[in-house]
């Protein structure tokens, strides 16, 4: 369903994931840095608290979360290609969003998602077909691919792009 919190609907991902959407996905992951800096580099710090929706977060707490967000999908990831279907932690979000450091320049966040996406989609254009099945275990969601993860992500950046399109619009 398509709304405020989810303007792009929910990530539905399909049991077979095909190696033409893992690299669809990758390229996804590859281009966010741009698309992001893009939207919010030019901003005024009144554009920048401006919240996305009604009781959502402001457009600087939702770049911050990505840099957050996308740093723990990629320890994710280098947990589930080290060891054995690792059991991660989740981390609660929201709280993270009310820290200190959400109030930074979003610059900071903007320079640690370029250097992370950039070292990311080199990894992932690493990756085999048998890595891409590895796994790490999420408390909230049971066992989560490696091929499914990259799929989150990818979603997860286009669903924040859009919450930003929607508070400017």
């Amino acid at each position: 369903m398509v709304n405020d919190r989810y303007p792009i609907g929910e990530f539905i991902c399909e049991e077979n994931i095909s190696k033409d959407q893992v690299l669809k996905w990758m390229e996804e992951i590859r281009l966010l840095p741009s698309q992001l800096s893009e939207k919010v580099c030019h901003l005024s710090e009144e554009e920048l608290s401006q919240p996305y929706r009604e009781n959502g977060w402001t457009i600087r707490q939702v770049v911050h979360h990505i840099a957050d967000s996308h740093t723990n999908g990629y320890i994710r990831f280098k947990l589930a290609l080290t060891e054995d279907t690792p059991a991660i932690k989740p981390y609660n979000q929201d709280e993270w969003a009310k820290l200190p450091d959400s109030n930074m320049p979003i610059s900071i966040s903007l320079k640690i998602i370029d250097s992370l996406h950039e070292r990311w989609t080199y990894l992932l254009q690493s990756l085999t077909d048998e890595q891409l099945k590895r796994a790490f275990h999420h408390p909230d969601s049971g066992l989560v691919t490696l091929a499914k993860s990259i799929g989150i992500y990818a979603w997860h950046g286009k669903h924040h792009l859009a919450h930003i399109r929607n508070a400017l619009n």
